[in-house]
């Protein structure tokens, strides 16, 4: 009987740690933050150019991932991937032209799993990708509590709102205004913000959890942000991208030819040959100079946010996470925009600041604001660093557990009819310990489609129909390794015998990737030791098995130029 006993009381006390640890984690506000087209480019990712305070302080009382990625380098399939946890293979989305529950899946997403559990949702701005891609809703009732809101100063987006040399207006890529002469006297972003405030506001009265997105459209272009913003980068200390010319061995299929900027009034004047024709020296300079400025911009509405959740009492029960979509060409590799598998594309901010484990609780003012034009100097460190690999596949299930929710589980090989699973991996381990260097297991995975062999003026966005081609690319700690490889847009399927072209970057020799190794491996080899690999090795498994095949012949050739 006395077994029995101290059976029993040792069972209950497990149960009751079990449930402090659950009281401890709890539910938490979401505060899930996304900027469009922002790459790396912040102070608390050593960029040393860009001023972006209220993000490094942010970033400062976080766990900050030095090397995250996105499924693929463009807004609604991105968006689309990290929302519902899926690839692009699995939403089948490359383009702008379908909505994935219709065209794949019934997939449950990000805001519509908190929402299932009692969370009131709500988003601001651009968050899932507008149009079809989200059923012209924002996928709502699904996803959100109440209708997404829109700034309604964004309408102006392509009109012509930037003013020229020639004193007239212009649909301009360099479009520097004075906020008071817009219509309504606002931006889109300025909208955005007061929006997210206003419902902070309201839900900080009320005892039930929230999740709110809110997603600013800067920096993506036009660059029709305040003025005022111009003068932290003067044009004299602007400089050019280290590498601005095209690498002579990357292959024709792999270069986009950022047709969104030949678009526009001012490029357009400059005359620029297609596909590969650079821009002039001077006009890359502005562009710099306006995206440095952009991103300035939106981390001041950013800082708005953080120092409401201080004002409104929210700091101490709000999980902050801030992301992208993708990154953004500066000119690299003589490329502009997103559109390609490089890292200057596909690599992102991804930053979790959580009460209790990134943060003390209980302090006074946790994010007060910073004016970056009254407050130049300033000077924060960034908290915890992650600097292995990581996706944005795995932003869903890592909100959902470190605010209280149940992750889900990982997806079968075939989850077109799971509703709800996962395809990343759930990065909660990643607080609870230290990082012990690197991660050979730890792998990126994106994609971009393309029409053809070499650039044409649909390249950067084929639709759906006009795909001939994916380009494959692993992301390691070590290496990128990309496959250009045959695509069927009728099945989806990719064929891995048919390959058109391929990249490998080394780089610890190379971090600009600028150098393509590929053609000088003996890639044979290793297609006819990979031959005899089962079928149903899928393509990621497959390219990662060729990868270690690729650089431990790269490492044995190194050792032996030593050893001679």
């Amino acid at each position: 009987m006395a077994l029995l006993v101290r059976k029993w009381l040792c069972l209950l006390l497990l149960h009751a740690l079990a449930l402090g640890v659950v009281a401890r984690r709890g539910k938490k506000n979401v505060l899930f933050m996304m900027a469009d087209d922002l790459r790396t480019s912040l102070g608390c990712y050593m960029d040393g150019v860009v001023k972006s305070p209220n993000i490094d302080q942010l970033a400062s009382k976080s766990q900050v991932f030095l090397n995250a990625y996105a499924q693929q380098a463009v807004c609604g399939p991105s968006r689309t991937s990290m929302l519902t946890s899926r690839r692009p293979d699995t939403t089948r989305l490359y383009d702008f032209s379908s909505y994935w529950r219709a065209h794949a899946g019934n997939y449950t997403t990000l805001p519509q799993h908190f929402k299932s559990t009692g969370y009131t949702t709500m988003s601001v701005g651009k968050i899932f990708h507008p149009g079809i891609a989200s059923n012209y809703t924002d996928d709502y009732p699904y996803s959100w509590s109440i209708p997404a809101y829109h700034p309604p100063s964004f309408k102006y987006e392509k009109e012509k709102m930037c003013k020229g040399v020639d004193g007239q207006l212009h649909v301009n890529l360099l479009c520097a205004v004075n906020v008071t002469e817009q219509p309504g006297g606002t931006l889109p972003d300025l909208e955005s913000a007061e929006e997210a405030v206003r419902l902070l506001t309201i839900r900080s009265n009320d005892s039930k959890p929230f999740f709110l997105a809110v997603g600013f459209h800067k920096p993506h272009i036009p660059f029709r942000i305040p003025e005022e913003y111009l003068s932290l980068y003067p044009i004299d200390e602007m400089t050019l991208a280290p590498d601005p010319n095209v690498p002579e061995l990357l292959p024709p299929v792999a270069y986009n030819p950022w047709m969104d900027l030949r678009m526009r009034e001012d490029v357009q004047k400059l005359n620029i040959s297609f596909p590969y024709g650079p821009i002039p020296k001077h006009f890359q300079l502005q562009i710099r100079q306006h995206y440095f400025a952009a991103v300035s911009y939106m981390d001041a509405q950013v800082g708005k946010l953080l120092s409401a959740l201080d004002e409104l009492g929210l700091s101490d029960s709000t999980m902050v996470v801030f992301a992208s979509d993708h990154g953004w060409s500066l000119g690299e590799h003589g490329e502009w925009a997103k559109y390609s598998n490089y890292d200057v594309a596909t690599r992102v901010p991804l930053i979790f600041s959580i009460p209790g484990v990134t943060r003390a609780p209980g302090k006074k003012s946790t994010f007060p604001f910073i004016d970056v034009f009254s407050q130049p100097e300033y000077k924060f460190k960034t908290g915890k660093l992650i600097r292995n690999v990581v996706e944005l596949v795995d932003v869903f299930p890592t909100v959902s557990y470190m605010a209280g929710l149940r992750a889900p589980e990982p997806c079968p090989d075939v989850s077109f009819k799971e509703e709800l699973c996962t395809e990343g991996d759930n990065l909660a381990f990643t607080f609870r310990r230290r990082e012990h260097g690197k991660d050979e297991e730890a792998i990126s995975f994106s994609q971009y489609p393309r029409p053809a062999d070499k650039p044409q003026v649909d390249s950067d966005l084929p639709y759906l129909k006009d795909i001939k081609i994916m380009g494959y690319s692993l992301r390691s700690w070590d290496y990128r390794y990309t496959l250009w490889l045959g695509f069927n847009p009728l099945t989806y399927q990719v064929n891995a015998s048919d390959v058109h072209a391929g990249e490998l970057y080394m780089l610890e020799d190379d971090p600009g990737q600028d150098n393509n190794l590929y053609n000088g491996s003996d890639y044979s080899l290793i297609m006819r030791k990979l031959a005899k690999l089962h079928h149903s090795v899928g393509l990621r498994k497959s390219m990662k098995m060729q990868l270690l095949y690729l650089a431990a012949g790269i490492k044995a050739n190194r050792g032996k130029a030593r050893h001679f």
